[in-house]
């Protein structure tokens, strides 16, 4: 029977009605089978808060047949508000975790800086674009990270990964960090591409031969769609009208400063030698 404080405890939406097609599919099976019934009674006796609110929105928001690139995380936020059910995302409103700040800043380094920094935490715009932002486990009890690990989300998120790989060509998956890279085994790397590096984490991701900072992994994304034919990801996304002003006000410093040098370059110069006319 589920407790008092089991049932006023905030509880995820395990359902799967706005998943579409491959995606609703493997979400029932796994859903209707031993493993996922004994996860899901597990996470409703819990008499503590639970998130993600939507743990399939990652599946929502990028339909099977619109994947083209995957970023693999561990699991959600554990902090209330934060996750969103997108891997690294969080609301607009929220502060920047570390790791998503250090994914801005890289962003911002294979842009050359002259894009307003990106600020706006939530990656849905990614979604949109057919980036799979997928943790492997699905869901946190609040303040217990990977409290979840081992119940059996492994094995789903495995399944969907290895069906992206057997159904789909010319897909490019990023693989921050080691957990994500265990599942480097589960990818075809004869029609699929694999960008790995260290975690965004501020505690590796300028550490070892395959840091994150500086591995330009936007770039070598859309480097690898462009090759097949794919359009690219606009990785800046939204930008706010404070950024767009603060952007322009810069550009009409330099076209100013610009059109000073040429005006400056026109003005005939006295010669010193030359007697003067007065």
């Amino acid at each position: 029977m589920t407790s008092r404080l089991a049932a006023l405890s905030v509880k995820p939406d395990f359902s799967i009605e706005t998943l579409q097609g491959r995606w609703r599919a493997l979400a029932a099976d796994f859903l209707m089978s031993a493993q996922g019934r004994t996860l899901v009674a597990h996470i409703d006796a819990l008499e503590t808060n639970v998130y993600p609110p939507t743990p399939f929105k990652a599946l929502e928001l990028t339909p099977f047949e619109s994947v083209r690139a995957v970023i693999i995380g561990q699991d959600p936020y554990h902090t209330p508000g934060k996750a969103e059910g997108l891997a690294f995302s969080v609301g607009n409103n929220e502060a920047l975790p570390p790791s998503l700040k250090n994914i801005f800043k890289e962003l911002a380094w294979e842009e050359g800086c002259r894009a307003p920094v990106r600020t706006a935490g939530s990656l849905v715009d990614w979604a949109h674009q057919g980036v799979l932002l997928l943790n492997t486990i699905l869901t946190v009890e609040e303040g217990k990270p990977l409290s979840h690990a081992g119940l059996g989300w492994e094995a789903f998120t495995n399944e969907l990964i290895e069906t992206l790989s057997r159904e789909k060509s010319h897909l490019v998956f990023v693989l921050w960090g080691r957990p994500a890279q265990q599942m480097r085994a589960l990818i075809d790397e004869r029609k699929h591409a694999v960008i790995a590096s260290s975690h965004p984490s501020p505690f590796s991701a300028s550490r070892g031969p395959d840091a994150f900072m500086l591995s330009r992994t936007f770039s070598r994304v859309n480097e690898w769609l462009a090759a097949h034919g794919e359009a690219q990801i606009d990785w800046r996304g939204p930008v706010s009208a404070s950024e767009v002003a603060a952007a322009q006000r810069t550009e009409r410093k330099k076209t100013d400063a610009s059109n000073r040098k040429k005006a400056e370059s026109k003005v005939p110069r006295l010669d010193p030698e030359q007697p003067s006319l007065f």
